[in-house]
C-alpha cells in the first residue's frame, strides 16, 4: 500500500505518544527516527519525511505548500499531534488533521481510534481556534533592546527625567 508521507509522519508521532504517554512532545529527529524504524512506507525512509515533520504537517506554521495540520509545534524543533482547538495558521483551517482509515495500512488503523477517543478527547470539531491576540504579543518589541542590556535601555530612556 502506497502511503502519503504526511500520514507516515502522523503514524510515527502517534506511535511515539502511545509508547511514551508521559511525554508531551518529541523532537523532529525523534519523529524521523521513528518513521525510519517503523518503515510504514514499505522501504527506506523517504526524503520528504523530515520536511513534513518540520514544516508541511505543522498546524501553527504557514503552509508551504501543504495545508496539513497533523502536528503542532510546541517549541522550536519540538512537535506533538494536533488536537482539535489548537491554534493554527489561518490558511490551514481546512487541512487534513488525521489519516483516513482507507489510506493507511490496517495495522495502524487502531491509532486513528486511539487519537479520536483518547488523545484528542473525543471532542471538538477538528477545527482550529484563532490565536489569542494577547498571547500573540509575547516577544513583541524584544528587538528594541536586542543589542543592549534591558536595564541599560531603561536607564537610557530615563535620562533627563526630573
Amino acid at each position: 500500500m502506497k502511503i502519503r508521507v504526511a500520514d507516515e509522519v502522523w503514524i510515527a508521532t502517534a506511535l511515539l505518544h502511545r509508547r511514551h504517554p508521559d511525554r508531551d512532545d518529541f523532537t523532529v529527529g525523534e519523529i524521523v527516527r521513528q518513521a525510519e524504524t517503523e518503515k510504514v512506507g514499505d522501504g527506506p525512509l523517504r526524503p520528504g519525511v523530515q520536511v513534513h515533520a518540520y514544516l508541511h504537517c505543522v498546524a501553527n506554521k504557514a503552509p508551504n505548500p501543504g495545508r496539513y495540520r497533523m502536528l503542532f509545534e510546541t517549541s522550536k524543533g519540538r512537535r506533538r499531534l494536533f488536537r482539535p482547538g489548537d491554534p493554527c495558521h489561518p490558511r490551514r483551517h481546512s487541512g487534513k488533521d488525521v489519516p483516513r482509515d482507507d489510506e493507511i495500512p490496517p495495522a495502524y488503523r487502531n491509532l486513528v481510534d486511539w487519537y479520536r477517543n483518547e488523545y484528542a478527547g473525543g471532542g471538538g470539531d477538528g477545527g482550529c481556534r484563532e490565536a489569542d491576540p494577547i498571547l500573540s504579543l509575547h516577544g513583541l518589541g524584544k528587538a528594541i533592546w536586542a543589542d543592549e542590556d534591558p536595564d541599560a535601555y531603561v536607564d537610557r530612556l530615563r535620562e533627563g527625567w526630573v
